[in-house]
């Protein structure tokens, strides 16, 4: 891995766990971040959303508050989607917040929340804009005019609009003080690398937030890693990867196979924007587990929350993130600054590692001891319940003489019998090796 983007992700790859916040006109239809495309909406029909527009209810303190109480250490916001509708008080349009009932900067009053509670901010910035006159329309992949046969001759200036879109970006970059990270969303087909003049926008973002990390989507979405991967990739090609709705089988590595910064971005039900009807919310059970996945295969997990037209996180999420939270509270230790195992993924669970402790996460109850597979008896210095920090009892029996390879631990008295797990979302085993594996 390049050595600059090593340094400026540090702290990324310690973190392991964020919040993206996916919020703006969009939440008044309330079914999506993709509406005005889905439905083939024209800006004027649009427009209403805009005039409706009045989050009365809007304390970023309280969302940052949340993503804090949950374990995370960043948190990202749309400052503008697709739409074109800007949350901050950008000079080059008047689409934005500020004209709103609203009144006023949001991503301002975001930026502050994250910094009061010590949290890593990051500003998310769609490099596409389907209110802009200049953005390409008639047959364009998902523009909302795609099929309208009155755009079909149309004649637009691109360079005019990719003016406007480094504008905006550059007052992102100079007018909110110091940013960690900075999530640019999308390319597709021929719109791709210096199609967004993509070096001159990385190169004018660097002088301006020389430490910013920036992910691969001026290259490639998420189902395209581009050349990140390369061993001498592009000044635009981002600094960590960032699949969308799924974990890569084997993390993400470069060409020489050594592992690279990434992070899974996911919903936590099947939306990114507000969704009154969509209630296919995710277990904590299992986005504890996704997590660990994630930091087990040297990668970051990203959780969405949509906001309602209010401002008001939706109560589902706000359960599922205070149990995530309890968890994590208990058990941050193995996600924080953790990465992948040496160890081969054992069949009842994952392992985490950091130096020389490894951090067993076991999902499934063992049918009497359960066996750290790849750690030999004499390595073991201690084990221990991560939660609490007691001890665990060792689980070394008549049963277990064919095996003198492997140590064994028991979540009982007898390691013959077969216990509960103490947790079922995940229970944390803390075990100290004597040696470096």
């Amino acid at each position: 891995m390049n050595q600059e983007i090593k340094k400026r992700t540090k702290w990324f790859m310690d973190a392991r766990f964020g919040m993206f916040i996916h919020w703006g006109l969009y939440s008044i239809p309330a079914c999506g971040e993709w509406v005005m495309s889905q439905k083939e909406m024209t800006v004027e029909e649009y427009r209403g959303y805009f005039d409706q527009f009045d989050p009365v209810d809007y304390n970023p303190k309280k969302w940052v508050r949340l993503a804090k109480n949950a374990g995370m250490k960043y948190v990202v916001l749309t400052a503008k989607h697709h739409d074109g509708f800007c949350l901050f008080d950008s000079k080059l349009t008047d689409y934005k917040a500020t004209n709103t009932k609203a009144g006023r900067d949001l991503v301002r009053e975001f930026v502050d929340a994250c910094r009061e509670e010590g949290l890593k901010v990051g500003l998310y910035f769609s490099i596409i804009d389907w209110h802009h006159p200049d953005f390409p329309k008639y047959g364009d992949k998902q523009h909302p005019m795609r099929n309208n046969e009155a755009y079909k001759d149309e004649k637009i200036d691109f360079d005019r609009y990719l003016d406007y879109m480094h504008g905006q970006v550059r007052e992102l970059v100079t007018n909110y003080g110091r940013l960690d990270l900075l999530w640019f969303d999308f390319s597709y087909d021929d719109m791709t690398g210096e199609k967004w003049r993509a070096s001159d926008l990385i190169r004018m973002v660097r002088t301006f937030q020389p430490d910013v990390i920036i992910d691969n989507r001026l290259e490639g979405a998420g189902d395209n890693h581009g050349s990140i991967a390369k061993e001498h990739p592009l000044i635009y090609s981002g600094d960590f990867a960032s699949p969308e709705q799924i974990i890569p089988p084997e993390g993400v590595c470069d060409e020489k196979g050594e592992p690279i910064p990434w992070e899974l971005c996911a919903t936590m039900n099947n939306h990114w924007g507000y969704c009154n009807f969509d209630h296919q919310y995710k277990s904590p059970q299992m986005l504890v587990r996704k997590l660990v996945e994630c930091v087990s295969k040297g990668g970051n997990m990203i959780l969405n929350v949509g906001p309602d037209a209010k401002g008001n996180i939706p109560t589902e999420s706000v359960d599922i993130l205070e149990k995530v939270g309890k968890w994590m509270q208990k058990n941050k230790e193995s996600i924080y600054g953790c990465g992948i195992s040496k160890l081969q993924k054992p069949e009842w669970g994952r392992y985490t590692q950091k130096e020389n402790v490894i951090y067993a996460h076991v999902y499934e109850t063992p049918l009497g001891a359960l066996p750290l597979y790849g750690i030999p008896p004499e390595q073991l210095a201690e084990v221990t319940y991560l939660a609490d920090g007691s001890e665990v009892n060792r689980g070394e029996a008549w049963n277990t003489a064919l095996y003198p390879d492997v140590a064994f631990v028991s979540f009982g008295e007898d390691p013959v019998f077969t216990y509960p797990l103490p947790d079922e979302k995940d229970t944390v085993l803390k075990i100290c090796l004597k040696e470096l594996i």
